[in-house]
């Protein structure tokens, strides 16, 4: 009697389903697992501040980050935020730095592209990465060197799906690259997902020199910011390669931690 009572409610009509929390804020069922996948993803539990971990904890956190009102249950703005394509690392709170605040020690810092896209020329891809550098440079007194072989202390390539460190890329839209913070092994490398259709501003798709700047932004030490005009902001805006420079927040924050660049050397 007990299994055919259990096989019956397996067939009831999916409306007549246990409804959904109050916190999934009359969302559809698709909206209230894609919120619970990216708040696992991009607002995990920390057990070192010992923060409640539950869905509404994390709206919560999520809600501060973007500056909307924090009421721990999921709306229709914090869905569209959640549908847009971004960076794969997690989000912390205006500029931040990472929680241990790491760095790179050398004045000279170098790196490497080690792999390329097929939707940029090489010579463009090389072109774009040593403007995002440029960028950051120009704030700090750090400078960067190509090595064209061996071990960098930023590697940088595009790769597809499960690429050898445990953060697999979703196919096209959602994450398009992500970065780690400076250290070694995997510290300070940038990868960026082959799946995105890449550009270098002068045609519809992902802008590359916007991303790069972005994540190699984390390869310096930053995290995310809740500030929407800075370049460490989480998700992707349309970015126009020519006139595009850091925000005061993005410089504030890689200042914090390099200090600041003299006259001298700035100009």
């Amino acid at each position: 009697m007990r299994l055919t009572v259990l096989c019956a409610l397996c067939l009831l009509p999916r409306g007549l389903a246990s409804p959904l929390p109050r916190e999934a804020g009359g969302m559809s069922e698709p909206q209230w697992r894609q919120a619970q996948d990216y708040l696992r993803r991009f607002y995990p539990f920390n057990s070192e501040t010992r923060e409640a971990d539950s869905f509404e904890a994390r709206l919560k956190r999520m809600q501060t980050f973007f500056r909307l009102p924090v009421t721990g249950v999921l709306t229709p703005r914090l869905v569209e935020i959640m549908q847009k394509p971004r960076c794969g690392v997690p989000d912390v709170a205006d500029y931040s730095l990472f929680p241990t605040q790491p760095k790179w020690n050398s004045r000279v810092v170098t790196y490497r592209v080690i792999s390329y896209t097929r939707d940029l020329p090489r010579v463009t891809v090389n072109q774009l990465v040593a403007k995002a550098l440029a960028l950051w440079s120009r704030e700090i007194p750090l400078s960067f060197r190509r090595v064209l072989a061996g071990t960098a202390d930023i590697m940088i390539g595009f790769a597809r799906g499960a690429h050898g460190d445990y953060y697999p890329f979703d196919g096209p839209g959602n994450t398009l690259a992500h970065a780690f913070a400076p250290g070694p092994g995997l510290g300070g490398d940038a990868h960026f997902d082959e799946d995105e259709r890449w550009t270098d501003g002068s045609r519809l798709g992902i802008n590359f020199l916007v991303t790069a700047t972005h994540e190699l932004g984390h390869s310096l030490g930053l995290g995310h910011s809740s500030d929407p005009s800075a370049v460490m902001y989480p998700t992707y805006r349309v970015g126009e390669s020519k006139n595009f420079r850091l925000s005061p927040d993005d410089i504030k924050g890689i200042q914090k931690l390099y200090g600041e660049k003299s006259n001298l050397r700035k100009n």
